[in-house]
């Protein structure tokens, strides 16, 4: 079973990062992980792995826009559509990898994730290819500074979520620029929040919209002309509380253990696997079968009692007892009596 981690959010919420991290990790862990950049218009300094696959061998966003004249995003849409024509070169590429773990690094347009077919589309191949995909939406601490550029990143999430209807996870990164330590400033680039106000964000409690009774704020709330608004929103996230986040501390292995092991419960990894030795149990089974087959229909001493036996005749005890004298050879024990090397060299 191979399985995919579909890395997706705005642009500057730590992606490319957070799926260096997790390959770093699953490496210290003895687990098997790859890079895959879906990115046409990625940065080759910001990869701490080489990409095993590279939508940017297919097509990139550079040589779109000098050759068709192409914006940013118009040739950002221009990829995607040529990838999704050219999906036998992804099932190629992918085609070497089992039962491995796929980061796919995504790019930072959330419009590709919100609203444009691309994505789920994907998802659907790969899903038919026999891999597991789930995906995990960062958005990054800063945006706890501001209440009202947090609940758009609550719904941008939720909108991804319906729209690629796969396994998920919500992700806040770049946690160890918060700080609740008032005298340490410094250390909190994106804010100081105590252990409860943290926990409100991550459970995106749609309270944080509304301001203290009696407040100042409240009273310019009640003014807005978006106070509507915001009461709609709160409604819709009470109403649907689809989004809760995981705190990300890349500089903490606890932090991306705790990440890794949601990934793997919502993909139920391994939960298919057999154990190594049941599998090569049932391989060396099949092994003899076969071997025994054709070492019957090829050795006239026993062409005309294999055929028998094939047709529903119980087979003679000389075919039992070359049976053990297969299974005995495969184990490097005793063969029977009854046959010699000569046999074996004959029918091999």
């Amino acid at each position: 079973m191979r399985y995919a981690v579909l890395v997706t959010g705005p642009a500057g919420a730590g992606k490319s990062t957070f799926s260096n991290g997790l390959i770093t990790h699953l490496q210290t862990s003895k687990r098997s992980g790859h890079l895959v950049n879906l990115d046409p218009a990625a940065n080759s300094d910001a990869f701490e792995y080489e990409p095993a696959i590279d939508i940017r061998d297919l097509v990139s966003l550079e040589d779109v826009m000098e050759h068709l004249g192409y914006g940013p995003n118009g040739g950002l849409v221009y990829c995607f559509e040529y990838l999704l024509e050219n999906m036998d070169w992804l099932e190629e590429e992918l085609g070497a990898y089992e039962d491995d773990y796929l980061i796919i690094d995504c790019p930072g347009q959330i419009e590709l994730y919100t609203h444009h077919p691309f994505l789920p589309t994907l998802v659907r191949q790969l899903q038919r290819m026999g891999i597991r995909t789930c995906a995990v939406y960062l958005i990054e601490s800063q945006f706890m500074e501001d209440k009202y550029k947090f609940f758009s990143g609550v719904l941008s999430a939720m909108s991804a979520m319906v729209n690629l209807e796969v396994p998920w996870l919500n992700i806040m990164s770049k946690m160890d620029l918060v700080t609740s330590n008032v005298e340490d400033k410094g250390s909190g680039r994106n804010g100081i929040r105590t252990r409860k106000d943290i926990a409100r964000y991550l459970e995106a409690d749609p309270m944080l919209l509304v301001s203290a009774p009696g407040s100042r704020e409240e009273q310019t709330e009640r003014n807005s002309k978006f106070h509507a608004l915001n009461q709609a929103i709160v409604q819709l996230i009470e109403d649907h509380p689809l989004v809760k986040f995981l705190a990300l501390d890349l500089t903490n292995p606890d932090s991306i253990e705790t990440v890794l092991s949601n990934i793997d419960f919502v993909m139920q990894y391994g939960e298919d696997e057999e154990p190594k030795e049941v599998r090569r149990a049932r391989l060396v089974r099949s092994l003899r079968r076969i071997a025994l087959t054709r070492c019957l229909l090829a050795h006239p001493r026993f062409r005309n009692s294999a055929r028998a036996s094939m047709c529903g005749w119980p087979p003679p005890n000389h075919l039992l007892v070359l049976n053990d004298a297969f299974s005995c050879r495969l184990h490097d024990r005793a063969q029977p009596a009854d046959l010699d090397e000569g046999d074996f060299a004959e029918m091999e």
